[in-house]
């Protein structure tokens, strides 16, 4: 059965682009996508996705805000942030982070192996 992932990120590009790459994977499956927080934390809730992938810079709620959401209604599904500023990010963020893993927008081209680490199939 494949892992089904959700995807928030109000850069429609960068969003349609994630969609169709899981759309394309036998492995996994897109369960949502979102084009706010509010709307990820919502499409979550009623899909209960095995991942997911939240931009850092959306309206309503950003990316680490709703990380803290998540983790609090679903500790164990594994939550990926995406953002410009990487590096920066994993430092700032602690220990006690909500965010299992940061991945640059530039490196997005390899999303598909940062999946698999977190949630192998």
């Amino acid at each position: 059965m494949p892992k089904t992932v959700l995807v928030a990120d109000d850069n429609a590009s960068i969003r349609k682009s994630l969609c169709k790459m899981f759309a394309l994977e036998k492995d996994y499956d897109l369960s949502a996508e979102a084009v706010d927080g509010e709307e990820a934390i919502a499409l979550a809730k009623q899909h209960k996705p095995d991942l997911i992938i939240l931009d850092f810079q959306m309206p309503v709620m950003n990316g680490i805000e709703v990380a803290h959401e998540l983790k609090r209604i679903m500790p164990a599904v594994p939550i990926i942030l995406l953002t410009q500023h990487a590096d920066t990010m994993k430092y700032a963020l602690g220990r006690n982070s909500p965010i299992d893993l940061v991945v640059a927008k530039s490196d997005a081209v390899n999303i598909r192996e940062r999946v698999r680490s977190l949630i192998p199939v």
